[in-house]
């Protein structure tokens, strides 16, 4: 692919991709090439397809993270995989390296987020208030090392920059974070934060399937966690 992009599993229904760090998931204000357009012309070139290619964009990676992401090839499959999405069936991990140890090995965070959408920022509040939606993620810690931790991450929502934002409040901002953790963090650093796993039920045959892409163990910061990725 002229674009670079791992292609983890492909039929007729499904496009499983890696998507890289730093690249929008779609097309915005930026007007930088998208993983979205750039999927739909290898498609097309691949294929020979004339006119329009369809390819539905059913999630959704922030721009600066990286890792396993899944397309829709047939509006059919997209219905069915945003319904997953919807009804939490579809199961996504993510690897993280925050700042400091987490007083607890295991736990769940909750929340309530407020989005301002003007400056595309999110505030975290242990109650609820008015216009926030509830947020929710348990993590596993898996090492510390130099007083930054490994961290596995399960969603049992998808809010707007949900981890960045929930981890920062307790404490324990990612490594690279410049929205939500300025202090600790030096411009230029790559957020570390990683799309690793991704289950969801085939949208025609029904089967379970999984996906992995791991982070890059030779860039700082995870080559400090290279035997545990």
């Amino acid at each position: 692919m002229e674009a670079k992009i791992p292609v983890l599993y492909e039929d007729n229904h499904l496009l499983v991709v890696e998507k890289p760090a730093n690249l929008p998931s779609q097309a915005d204000a930026s007007g930088d090439p998208d993983l979205l357009t750039l999927l739909k012309q290898d498609i097309k070139i691949r294929y020979n397809k004339p006119g329009n290619v369809y390819l539905g964009l059913v999630h959704r990676l922030d721009r600066p993270v990286g890792g396993v992401m899944v397309f829709a090839k047939t509006s059919k499959a997209a219905a069915r995989l945003s319904e997953q999405v919807r009804n939490h069936t579809m199961k996504k991990e993510y690897l993280a390296i925050v700042h400091g140890t987490p007083a607890n090995p295991r736990d769940t965070l909750r929340h309530f987020l407020w989005k301002d959408t003007r400056n595309n920022k999110v505030t975290a509040y242990l109650q609820p208030v008015a216009g926030a939606r509830e947020a929710i993620l348990d993590y596993q810690l898996l090492a510390t090392v130099k007083e930054l931790s490994l961290v596995r991450i399960n969603l049992h929502t998808g809010r707007s920059h949900q981890i960045r934002v929930q981890f920062a409040t307790s404490g324990h901002p990612l490594w690279g974070d410049q929205k939500y953790g300025a202090g600790l963090n030096q411009p230029g650093q790559q957020l570390a934060l990683w799309s690793h796993g991704l289950v969801l039920l085939h949208p025609t045959k029904g089967q379970e399937m999984t996906f992995i892409s791991s982070p890059p163990a030779n860039l700082p910061p995870w080559d400090n966690f290279r035997s545990f990725l």
